[in-house]
């Protein structure tokens, strides 16, 4: 056996013997959805916070997950699947819903190419919204579209509260968005905000990643006919 085939049975091995528990499958379950701070992991998975960082330090070990700093509140992490590192074992399953709600801080950029994005990908409808709305789209949000043939709405930026309805499946994908909103979230992206730096790297980033996000989630949805209860959300 040659080397370069024995390191990938190893890696293999290492991969697999990674996810022979069941904590560190449901682990890797949660996160395939979005990301999530160790707290909210733990709370998500029913597991105490010391027996949770064992596992996470496995996964980390091998590659399988990573942490980020959050932009919010600069002390949190987020953990998150490492892109490609289980591109043939993520688990399935399909949750219908009537439409999906993408939210961030101003609903000036990356909120709305996710929406423009999910469009793209399913035929589940999307809508976008922010919790400090801006006055309009960014300009670098408009150019990246623009660049990759991505039909993005000229819209005015919304507050959440006048957007979101029950039943909705919600997205945040902005850290300040996602620590501040009182109502539960069911899915969280930690995409870093290409505003500040404003360059055009920033937000094709953004959109790069936001879509790997979309191409992920979207098959694991069905669109849910017929929905009952669509009504405005209420407002806390």
């Amino acid at each position: 056996m040659n080397t370069e085939r024995s390191d990938a049975l190893r890696r293999r091995a290492a991969l697999h013997a990674a996810l022979a528990d069941p904590a560190r499958l449901q682990i890797v379950d949660t996160l395939s959805l979005g990301d999530a701070s160790p707290s909210e992991l733990a709370e998500a998975v029913g597991m105490p916070s010391n027996l949770l960082a064992h596992h996470l330090k496995v996964l980390e070990r091998e590659g399988v997950v990573g942490r980020t700093r959050s932009e919010g509140d600069k002390r949190r992490s987020y953990v998150h699947l490492v892109p490609g590192a289980l591109d043939d074992l993520a688990a399935g399953r399909s949750r219908p819903v009537p439409r999906v709600l993408f939210v961030c801080t101003a609903n000036s950029a990356r909120s709305h190419l996710a929406a423009a994005l999910w469009r793209q990908a399913s035929e589940i409808p999307a809508v976008s919204a922010g919790t400090h709305p801006a006055e309009t789209i960014a300009a670098g949000a408009v150019d990246t579209a623009r660049r990759h043939d991505l039909l993005l709405p000229q819209v005015r930026p919304q507050h959440v509260d006048g957007v979101r309805a029950d039943g909705d499946l919600v997205i945040t994908v902005c850290d300040r968005a996602h620590e501040e909103l009182d109502f539960p979230i069911d899915v969280h992206w930690s995409i870093p905000d290409p505003i500040p730096s404003g360059t055009p790297e920033a937000f094709d980033h953004a959109l790069e990643e936001i879509g790997r996000r979309v191409g992920n989630l979207a098959p694991r949805l069905a669109l849910l006919t017929n929905p009952t209860n669509l009504a405005p959300a209420a407002t806390h």
